[in-house]
């Protein structure tokens, strides 16, 4: 840490050390001149400041631009491209891209026709119920949406929440035609609730208050969730518990150990397991062989079926899909609730579900896109995904969203554009026209072995390490949304991870960092003496610097503070110098804003202060803090003579003073 250069302990000595120090340093800022003050900007119209505080919290990326200097049917063209972007990017669609996109679309369907099945099963719906999820919206995802590389369907954790969450207020087993109609109302409102944040009041950025971290958490806790439901049909057992916390799921395993365990279903579901991982290890180990664990479900699939229509397994206790009912989605726009106690039930899931959904898609759409070098429009996507949502729940589809291991299949396949979707939901309406009837014989033991092999690349505990490494708040927010999920429940893991996003929010608001700042030597560059333990404080002046704006919220903790560093540095310097110190200097470029609790703040400290007899001095404070500082008449309170530009112009400044008075 850096410190006060002394030599001896005799008071006289010291004095004259702290002189000869002062010296060195006005003198090695001699070459520092002050030919600027602090600019003032121009106070501008009410109107004006406030628009555009609107424009750069809702608009910043000013989606008009392109609109501006336009003839009226060039604008009508640009709205409808910005609505579809189909319409721009298939003006140079060509056989290349096409041969891509039909190899990616074929690779992806075969992956995601065993796993829409399983994960109908999860939200408790018949299984053509996944394969329709996959028909209608990637079709309408493929017109609006601005990523490549995405692939469009059910996933695992939104099966898994929209299950847990509405049979809590419907029986699906009792009543499953309420139950389906509350699951497209909720669908409904999950895709309105994404529009609205892409569209109506551009609110995307909410999405971002759900951190990395707990999102590794609540993904983690999910995927062990997950799979411990998938023990119902690995293990053949009939009377399973329907809560997913981790203790009540092993309850339920272990009190059908001696007679609710079925051994051939046991050995179906290892074995195609072990089968499936082996498929993975492959893909993984060699990126040539992407196609391996592509094709592994399909493949599973087709060969555990003949395995049970060929052994007649079905007669020995295994459980088998046994009806996949065939054709297209149903419509099912009359089945949507508006009105009754339902209505608010399906608000409240959909509104959560759709959140949930916004945020893996738009992570995994960044994802490919960054790896792409190409950039895709946050509320493009939220559009996007928002419109297919209510098409969805207007055609029998539960809500959809980016799945990661399609997107990643479909990125390795080599996909080109999101034609890649529309191959993939071509192959599954054939699928539903002609092929049902052939999962007759499907063992459910082959679906949970698909969905625990899928959901295990959801437990990411290197990026959980890291988090460790890097930040230990952030790894408590992912403890407590994975703990959360598995021991209580999926939605008050998701709880816990919000809340303590939040928290974290709000303690790094109302207890920003302060740092106290010495001088590099031969340079007049000041910076963090504990980043920089050789930087040395100049005697007789205390820099601080405040890393954050000043708001009611932390103001007075900001004051408190920096009063706290003048009394700890003033005892230091009496006892190494006999000096005290006379200037407080406030290194301000950090301090993006301030509000008049903030101001209120400063005048008190400059009260302190004065009392002190310690002079207040600001260095480079910003174009708004200034503007609000001369608005308030600080300025005059603390003198104009004592705002500075930079802190080194203002140790030049004082130093002459400590000098003279040492």
């Amino acid at each position: 840490m850096g410190v006060y250069p002394t030599n001896g302990d005799d008071e006289s000595k010291d004095t004259e050390m702290a002189r000869v120090s002062s010296s060195r340093h006005l003198n090695q800022n001699a070459s520092v001149h002050v030919p600027h003050k602090v600019g003032v900007p121009s106070q501008q119209k009410l109107f004006k400041e406030f628009t555009h505080a609107l424009k750069e919290t809702f608009c910043a990326d000013d989606p008009l631009r392109h609109y501006k200097d336009q003839s009226v049917s060039r604008k009508f063209a640009l709205a409808l491209q910005a609505l579809f972007p189909v319409l721009e990017w298939g003006r140079g669609y060509n056989l290349n891209k096409l041969k891509g996109d039909l190899i990616a679309g074929f690779t992806i369907a075969s992956l995601c026709i065993p796993q829409d099945i399983g994960y109908a099963k999860l939200a408790n719906l018949a299984p053509q119920y996944g394969l329709y999820s996959s028909f209608v919206p990637p079709l309408i995802y493929a017109c609006m949406g601005s990523s490549r590389d995405i692939a469009i369907g059910p996933v695992s954790v939104i099966s898994l929440l929209l299950g847990t969450l509405i049979q809590e207020e419907i029986d699906p087993t009792q009543n499953p035609g309420d139950y389906r109609r509350l699951m497209f109302t909720a669908t409904f409102f999950a895709g309105i609730t994404q529009m609205t944040l892409g569209l109506l009041s551009r609110l995307g950025f909410l999405i971002d208050f759900l951190s990395h971290a707990a999102i590794v958490g609540f993904m983690g806790g999910a995927a062990i969730t997950i799979a411990l439901q998938q023990l119902k049909g690995f293990l053949g057992i009939k009377n399973f518990t329907k809560n997913t916390d981790l203790v009540s799921v092993l309850k339920s395993v272990f009190a059908a150990a001696h007679h609710g365990w079925s051994l051939e279903t046991i050995g179906i579901a290892a074995v195609f397991l072990v089968f499936l991982l082996s498929a993975k290890f492959i893909g993984k180990r060699n990126r040539k062989f992407f196609w391996v664990p592509a094709i592994a479900p399909l493949t599973s699939v087709i060969l555990s079926t003949l395995f049970v229509f060929l052994t007649h397994a079905d007669r020995h206790g295994v459980a088998i899909v046994n009806h996949v009912s065939k054709g297209v989605n149903p419509p099912s726009v009359h089945k949507l609730y508006f009105s009754g106690e339902n209505l608010l039930k399906g608000f409240k899931i959909g509104v959560v579900a759709g959140m949930v959904a916004l945020t893996e898609a738009v992570a995994i759409a960044r994802t490919f896109a960054a790896m792409k070098d190409y950039q895709i429009d946050g509320n493009k996507e939220m559009v996007a995904l928002g419109t297919m949502n209510v098409v969805g729940s207007m055609t029998s589809c539960y809500v959809a969203t980016g799945s990661f291991s399609r997107s990643a299949v479909n990125y390795m396949a080599g996909c080109q554009t999101a034609v890649s979707n529309i191959v993939m939901s071509v192959i599954v309406v054939l699928t539903l026209l002609f092929l049902t009837p052939l999962f007759k014989y499907t063992p459910n033991a082959i679906l949970a072995s698909i969905i625990i092999s899928a959901v295990l690349g959801l437990i990411d505990y290197e990026a959980a390490i890291l988090i460790w490494k890097i930040d230990k708040l952030d790894f408590i927010a992912c403890m407590g949304a994975f703990f959360g999920v598995i021991f209580v429940s999926v939605e008050i893991g998701l709880l816990i991870a919000v809340v303590i996003s939040f928290a974290k929010i709000l303690l790094q608001v109302t207890r920003p960092r302060t740092a106290l700042l010495g001088n590099l030597p031969g340079s007049t560059i000041y910076r963090n003496i504990q980043q920089y333990p050789e930087a040395t404080k100049v005697p007789g002046i205390l820099v601080v610097r405040v890393d954050s704006a000043i708001y009611f919220s932390n103001s007075n903790y900001v004051r408190e503070r920096i009063l706290r560093w003048l009394t700890d540095e003033e005892l230091k310097m009496k006892k190494e110098y006999n000096l005290r110190i006379r200037f407080l200097i406030i290194e301000m470029s950090p301090v993006t804003d301030i509000d008049t609790s903030g101001i209120h703040a400063l005048e008190e400290l400059y009260t302190s202060l004065q009392k002190r007899n310690v002079q207040l001095v600001l260095a480079n404070p910003g174009p708004i803090v200034i503007q609000k500082l001369h608005a308030s008449e600080f300025t005059n309170l603390i003198g104009e003579d004592n705002i500075y530009l930079t802190v080194a112009h203002a140790v030049h400044a004082c130093s002459p003073r400590v000098v003279e008075e040492a």
